[in-house]
């Protein structure tokens, strides 16, 4: 029921090469537990792995080893959440304990220069021990109900399909980021002057205001000017959690996204979309792929692609594409059925979910937005190409039409449509009827290789005749 896809970072040279800077800092986790209890997770690090990697593994043993079951309401399933990220924060701080008090202790000596060099060397090792942090965002399946957990700027989507082609896709929650008004508040009424966090984009290097670990803004941060008046510590790492969201009758897909698969994506066509792309992305490789592993691993590969191929063409974007950060995709499906490897392809026809772009305005009103997507099915291919269909040019049927996005808004100020067109080597027309076996159980050529032949014979046989010597018998 679940795939994970990952890419590791990568900066372009200017002729396009790509080289990776750093090892693979992100994390993730899967698990069952009791009593129809699922966890999932996306963690992206910074400034090293350990972090991320830690928590992945603490949280695990936090949550579903006994603590939560079947019995459980919504508050008790909260609370208990809230105090596992409480428990691991404060568990990891525990490991670097010894290494910080030493780098403090060092950081205090004045000695001759012979002696401080080697001082300088281990409080450099010291720094690279205990540095680095983490974003977290977390689902959790208990009685059939999903929460998110977030700390950080990770994503959460999740698209439902209903009978009719229709598709609501939600992204759960916002990123706490420096452009989030709730947490410019919340920084506000600790002493910190949110209009400068805002101009600034970033705290201490990173733009979550939200995060595991990273002693220097839990514990130095008096030191950091942004922070430097804050009453008590600003940047924290408590969860925001949504849900209970029920699952029952649902079908479609949950994602979990690290920072990174969401900023090259971005980066490459902006923000607007990104939403939309990634899930159409998703529901396109469910379409063709057996595994959700191979599923998950290739929608990662094609964003990655798409970012160095925005950066080599030297278009508008590639300025903002020269290099981007680990990547990681979880796919966890919700009764959402994975292509029938025994189908061929050209036995298509089938409606696939779209997503729509998240917004970012503070607008109080809701908006309910659905999309359906209808792949082509009647035409027929002809060497590659798609004949004419049978039936009349501009009738509305599913399997003659172009692939058509539909967006219906309950916001009564807008209502709009758009077509995409989308990849077209995904979204080909293909054939109704699969080819049948002959008596002698081969499928009919479909590709005329007679003129290839007749022209590899004179290359290749010395002049001798090539009738009836070649192609395949």
């Amino acid at each position: 029921m679940c795939g994970v896809g990952t890419a590791p970072n990568c900066v372009y040279s200017s002729d396009g090469k790509g080289t990776q800077s750093h090892t693979n800092e992100d994390g993730h986790l899967r698990f069952r537990g009791d009593d129809g209890c699922f966890l999932y997770g996306v963690f992206n690090g910074y400034d090293g792995s350990r972090v991320a990697s830690f928590a992945s593994q603490c949280l695990t043993a936090e949550l579903l080893l006994g603590q939560l079951n079947s019995s459980h309401t919504d508050n008790d399933v909260r609370r208990i959440l809230t105090q596992a990220f409480d428990v691991v924060e404060k568990s990891y701080f525990e490991t670097i304990d010894d290494a910080l008090a030493e780098k403090a202790h060092l950081s205090n000596y004045l000695l001759p220069h012979n002696e401080g060099q080697k001082v300088q060397e281990r409080l450099k090792e010291l720094e690279q021990e205990v540095s680095g942090g983490a974003t977290a965002v977390v689902a959790l399946i208990l009685n059939n109900k999903l929460y998110i957990a977030n700390v950080g700027t990770n994503r959460a989507l999740l698209c439902k399909s209903s009978i009719d082609g229709q598709n609501q896709v939600l992204q759960i929650g916002r990123p706490h980021s420096t452009d989030n008004e709730d947490e410019l508040q919340r920084l506000a009424a600790l002493g910190v002057d949110s209009a400068r966090v805002r101009q600034a984009g970033q705290i201490a290097g990173q733009s979550s205001t939200r995060r595991l670990g990273d002693y220097r803004v839990k514990f130095n941060y008096n030191e950091i000017d942004l922070l430097s008046a804050a009453k008590t510590s600003p940047v924290i790492a408590e969860p925001e959690i949504h849900g209970s969201q029920s699952l029952d009758s649902v079908t479609g897909f949950l994602l979990l996204m690290s920072e990174g698969l969401i900023n090259a994506l971005e980066s490459a066509h902006g923000p607007e979309q990104a939403n939309q792309e990634i899930v159409a992305m998703v529901a396109a490789e469910l379409a063709q792929q057996t595994s959700l592993e191979t599923a998950a691993q290739s929608v990662v590969d094609r964003v990655k692609r798409l970012h160095h191929d925005v950066y080599v063409s030297g278009r508008q974007r590639a300025t903002y594409c020269s290099r981007h950060e680990d990547m990681t995709l979880l796919i966890r499906t919700l009764n959402y059925p994975l292509a029938d490897g025994a189908l061929t392809p050209t036995q298509g026809g089938r409606i696939y979910p779209v997503s729509v772009p998240y917004s970012n305005s503070q607008s109080t009103s809701k908006t309910s937005v659905t999309l359906s997507l209808v792949m082509p099915s009647q035409s027929t291919l002809t060497n590659g190409t798609n004949t004419a269909s049978t039936l009349e040019e501009g009738t509305p049927t599913p399997g003659s039409q172009s692939p058509t996005a539909t967006l219906q808004s309950t916001n009564t100020q807008t209502q709009s449509s758009s077509s995409s067109s989308g990849d077209g080597s995904l979204f080909r027309q293909r054939g109704s009827q699969a080819a049948q076996p002959d008596e002698t159980g081969r499928v009919p050529p479909y590709v005329d290789f007679s003129q290839f032949y007749l022209l590899w014979g004179s290359d290749h046989s010395d002049g001798q005749s090539t009738q009836g010597g070649l192609g395949p018998q």
